[in-house]
């Protein structure tokens, strides 16, 4: 049995990984936290979260020094923005925890791309180099060796298990680059309340146009340029990519059967579909990234959806923790 600790426990990510965690037969939850000036803290998760009562019912703790939390600690989640993980993962790895780290302060090995897309500069370099980006299916190895795990964005994991699968077998005609169109749930901008994530205020509308920062993070780690366009939906959650790409001469359609069918026939959160593309409500509530595609001519569409909370955030981050600790890979999550 694993102690975990929880930090930011009261957003939409934390809730789903208190849920995640509760049922895991191998985790015991020690504490779930938030930061001292959270107005949050004191309060009941299940207060906070309805669907928890009866179910998990510990108190949000204020914490101010992981050393009051971390004794006995084996595994941290920190569910908190970017310049707070920055500064707690080193400390919780120095007292000998594991970190599996949902925000993006540890995904791209490049100093510099912290300064030109989150606006700080990275102050933990060595980390950078040691750290495990977790996209899960393709990371299996690293992952078991890793101490500081730094979980995909939502929508970088639709769009890399879409498109990876085909660069790597070289299907792709790249001198047209692939356009990402994703379209997320308001869900992803976060539970804290502000005028641009208002229900009322909420219309479909692209943003981060040509600056998302996503979209760095997405074609460093393919190795490929790409156009990405985010769009904000008026509804919850979920994530659905319509990705546009050319063919390489020649190649068929059958091609691409196959390769998504070795890629991921053994990877139990990824699903296939052999004919027609998936729709958002296929994956809302549950852990999978449900995979289609068309082709015509040189044109091929690829359309990936994920619940940006679950496979997108929580359910891959104990994806990750089942890999490193030789777990069943969807222990808890199925």
């Amino acid at each position: 049995m694993l102690n975990t600790l929880i930090v930011g426990a009261s957003g939409y990510a934390g809730a789903e990984l208190v849920s995640y965690l509760n049922r895991h037969p191998d985790m015991n939850i020690t504490a779930l936290t938030v930061s001292a000036q959270s107005s949050d803290a004191g309060k009941l998760i299940s207060d906070l979260h309805p669907q928890l009562k009866g179910i998990v019912d510990l108190p949000l703790q204020a914490m101010s020094d992981i050393s009051e939390f971390s004794e006995g600690v084996d595994v941290v989640f920190l569910a908190t923005a970017h310049e707070v993980s920055h500064d707690l993962a080193p400390q919780f790895l120095a007292a000998g925890c594991v970190v599996i780290d949902l925000s993006g302060a540890f995904r791209v090995n490049d100093p510099a791309f912290y300064e030109r897309y989150y606006g700080f500069t990275h102050q933990h370099p060595e980390l950078l180099e040691k750290a495990v980006y977790g996209l899960a299916e393709w990371q299996a190895d690293k992952l078991k060796e890793s101490n500081l795990i730094a979980v995909p964005g939502c929508y970088p994991t639709a769009s890399q298990l879409a498109l990876k699968p085909l660069i790597d077998a070289d299907l792709l005609d790249l001198s047209q680059w692939p356009v990402i169109n994703a379209t997320s749930g308001v869900s992803g901008a976060g539970r804290k309340a502000a005028i641009s994530n208002s229900f009322c205020e909420v219309s479909l509308q692209p943003y981060g146009v040509f600056n998302h920062r996503h979209q760095p993070e997405i074609a460093t780690h393919l190795g490929a340029s790409v156009i990405f366009t985010p769009h904000l939906g008026n509804f919850p959650r979920g994530i659905l990519a319509t990705i546009t790409c050319r063919l390489k001469a020649g190649v068929t359609q059958q091609q691409i059967a196959e390769t998504f069918s070795q890629a991921y026939g053994g990877k139990p959160l990824v699903r296939l579909y052999e004919n027609g593309v998936p729709a958002l409500k296929n994956v809302v509530g549950l852990p999978f990234c449900d995979i289609g595609f068309a082709v015509q001519d040189e044109h091929l569409i690829v359309v990936a959806t994920e619940d940006n909370l679950l496979k997108g955030a929580a359910a891959q981050a104990v994806q990750c923790l089942n890999i490193r600790f030789g777990f069943a890979e969807t222990q808890s999550l199925i």
